[in-house]
């Protein structure tokens, strides 16, 4: 047996995981078992965050609980768990997901009714479930459970979608049951991530125009008529378009996520110098924490990070053209969701906190302070990574029985 060979066999079996190879290529490509690049990047996301939590958050914990380092701890627990999700995710093989996802689907939407019921209350919203030490937002987990159900739906009524208007309103009906529940947590940010995502899967799909036009002009409607009914959403829209019109009042803090973005000028004020984190800027390591990347770390540093969010996003969207081409469809269109959901939140939060986009309350993937989020990420991220090493792993046994 080659080196090669001999390494794909205890990787299979799980008895050992190659870390000496992370940073640099074999001598033949083709038998890596993992997208190495994508591993770093998602690994240096999550430490950057950490990072990035520790700096923005020591004033407001320190006000809180006269511990500064409250939130740090808490964080580091959040990256435990993220180990141990990780570990979970990538034995479970995407047959497995597949079977599993309509049982998914069923058991969150049994969470999202019990939320409604028993849930806990933050800051006048019904969001979390209660289990023990562990408190959950149950919309991050509908967002990830819902694309794995689109992918598999998809595989199983691809051609229905296609031709079908039944085909198309099916996944919708679901859609529109889910949306409904979170909407009275109330949490529109996630009803729009979830609306995005399967417009999105279904265009890649090939649903046919009329029934796409269709659902985006429902959406709007929609979304148009949710703002309009509410008004603390109508003034999160006005605010947003003329912040300074109440800088003390509704446009608090997103002038104050201005003055930060306008402090860090190119190259930051420096690691733990932000101003506007003293209390100053509300939500400063949750929602808001690219304002304070910004002030620390400059328009050179939001420019990183935001190129490595946009690495592992297109990442993720090559991951699932390529599994469609190999006849994967429920990887392909499982990755493309995964990669559509990261780069749609990235682009709201970032939007929100520069004052393009009315504040939704959707975190930084990967970087934002919460461990619901971290650890739906997490999972998110760790799918990507088992797809493709069984996209590679295909591959390299289908050269193996071609050359027999």
């Amino acid at each position: 047996m080659s080196s090669n060979e001999k390494q794909l066999s205890l990787f299979a079996g799980g008895v050992r995981w190659p870390w000496a190879d992370w940073f640099h290529e074999r001598e033949a490509p083709g038998m890596q078992l993992y997208d190495r690049q994508l591993l770093f990047a998602i690994i240096s996301l999550i430490a950057f965050g950490f990072v990035m939590v520790m700096s923005a958050s020591m004033p407001e914990a320190q006000t809180l609980t006269q511990n500064p380092f409250y939130f740090v701890w808490r964080h580091l627990a959040y990256l435990a768990g993220c180990v141990l999700i990780a570990a979970v995710v990538l034995r479970v093989s995407m047959e497995r997901w597949q079977q599993l996802s309509p049982w998914l689907l069923l058991g969150v939407g049994f969470m999202l009714i019990a939320v409604l019921i028993v849930g806990t209350t933050v800051n006048g919203a019904r969001r979390w479930l209660t289990i023990g030490p562990i408190r959950i937002q149950v919309a991050e987990l509908s967002k990830f459970v819902f694309t794995v159900y689109m992918a598999g739906y998809l595989v199983r009524r691809h051609q229905e979608v296609r031709e079908h208007m039944k085909g198309f309103l099916k996944p919708i009906m679901v859609f529109i049951f889910y949306a409904l529940l979170i909407i009275l947590q109330p949490d529109l940010g996630s009803v729009i991530v979830l609306f995005v995502t399967t417009v999105g899967l279904l265009f890649l799909a090939g649903a046919r125009i009329k029934d796409f036009t269709l659902l985006m002009v429902l959406g709007c409607t929609a979304f148009v008529a949710l703002v309009a009914l509410e008004p603390y959403r109508m003034r999160r829209v006005t605010s947003f378009l003329d912040p300074w019109e109440d800088p003390f009042g509704s446009g608090y803090q997103l002038t104050q996520s201005l003055m930060a973005y306008g402090r860090g000028d190119w190259f930051g004020q420096g690691l733990g110098n932000s101003i506007q984190k003293l209390e100053y800027l509300p939500e400063a390591h949750t929602d808001f924490i690219f304002a304070v990347i910004g002030e620390e770390l400059g328009f050179v540093g939001i420019l990183a990070v935001l190129a490595v969010l946009l690495f592992v996003a297109i990442r993720a969207l090559k991951l699932g053209h390529k599994c469609v081409e190999m006849d994967l469809p429920f990887e392909g269109y499982l990755a493309y969701g995964i990669g559509i959901w990261i780069c749609f939140q990235t682009v709201v939060n970032v939007g929100a906190s520069i004052g393009m986009m009315p504040t939704k309350g959707l975190t930084l993937p990967f970087i934002s302070y919460g461990g619901s989020s971290l650890w739906v990420m997490t999972a998110a991220a760790m799918v990507l990574i088992r797809i493709d090493h069984e996209r590679r792993l295909s591959q390299i046994q289908a050269v193996q029985g071609r050359s027999k």
